[in-house]
């Protein structure tokens, strides 16, 4: 089949859309006017920055999670793979500045490995991506515990943590830039592009009839493991912009794979795939991360951030299923 004449059956299968933003805006909205109601100074652009750095890595992650969960697929991996790679990048560093870029490269290079694994394992061998997913999970926990003997070692360089803990200070009208922003801006705009991309408007085609998709000529075996690589890149990104704000820890990418998910559902993306928008995942993260903020400045335990993360995933779940029901 021509290229020309695949390209039009693919973007005839779907044409990805807005992804219903307008509702999560309004969301986001009355989120802001709460929190402003309670933390009057909280828009001010100084402030407004700095919730925006502490809140680049999981919008990042969200970037990624929407291309597989768009291809109808999952990645569980990520929380993981974050974990992984502070530890793995204090210890390689070891407080050495000249060894930052190379790391922070190798960092990068081992995100998209970890992608491809997951992609060929489920694409290829049939796997369901929940389980893949899953195992490399567990494999990734395993793996840097046994590395480091259950304590993290080495040290991250001043060099590496300013990706999340330095900003360009005393700008006009912001006042303060924080690398990470900008960070997240550069990974908003690819992502946008490669959404609007003939890759992306197949990748959309995959997850809403993979079988048609196939039929039409598209290689989805090659589209999804793509997406899983994008999501181990967009894992890579939020390791380093989490290694610079909080240092070293076990815990540096605890629950960060439900968030991701949770943020994507949120942003209008539909689980199962074949429906939705990056920019609408990315605007879910950020409501998100404000609806956290919001709990915290009055006094609701942390504990319930899990709980609403459930919640939100079931109605994902159970609100499409109900509509279905009735027709």
């Amino acid at each position: 089949m021509p290229i020309t004449e695949r390209r039009l059956i693919t973007a005839r299968l779907h044409r990805p859309g807005t992804g219903g933003l307008v509702p999560i805006l309004v969301v986001l909205a009355m989120l802001l006017v709460l929190l402003t109601v309670r933390q009057p100074d909280f828009l001010a652009p100084s402030s407004l920055m700095s919730f925006l750095g502490r809140s680049a890595p999981i919008i990042v992650l969200a970037a990624g999670q929407y291309f597989v969960i768009v291809a109808g697929e999952f990645d569980l991996s990520v929380g993981s793979l974050v974990t992984a790679q502070v530890v793995v990048a204090a210890r390689l560093i070891d407080s050495e500045p000249a060894r930052t870029w190379p790391v922070v490269v190798l960092l990068l290079a081992s995100g998209a490995a970890v992608g491809l694994v997951n992609g060929l394992v489920t694409t290829r061998l049939r796997v369901s991506s929940f389980i893949t997913t899953l195992g490399m999970y567990l494999i990734l926990v395993g793996a840097v515990y046994l590395w480091s003997d259950g304590a993290p070692k080495g040290g991250l360089s001043e060099q590496f943590r300013r990706f999340g803990r330095r900003a360009f200070e005393d700008l006009l009208l912001v006042g303060r830039l924080p690398y990470a922003v900008l960070v997240l801006l550069v990974v908003a705009v690819l992502a946008v592009l490669l959404t609007r991309s003939d890759f992306g408007r197949t990748l959309v085609a995959v997850g809403g009839n993979p079988r048609t998709a196939e039929l039409s000529g598209v290689r989805v075996h090659h589209v999804k493991t793509m997406a899983f690589v994008l999501s181990g890149l967009a894992a890579a990104v939020a390791a380093i912009l989490i290694g610079g704000y909080s240092g070293v820890s076990f815990q540096a990418g605890a629950g960060l794979e439900f968030g991701a998910i949770t943020a994507v559902v949120l942003g209008g993306v539909a689980l199962g795939g074949g429906r939705g928008s990056v920019a609408g995942a990315m605007l879910g993260a950020l409501t998100l991360e404000t609806l956290f903020t919001l709990m915290n400045f009055y006094g609701v335990p942390g504990a319930l951030r899990t709980a609403v993360q459930g919640a939100i995933i079931l109605l994902a779940v159970a609100v499409p299923a109900r509509r279905a029901l009735r027709r």
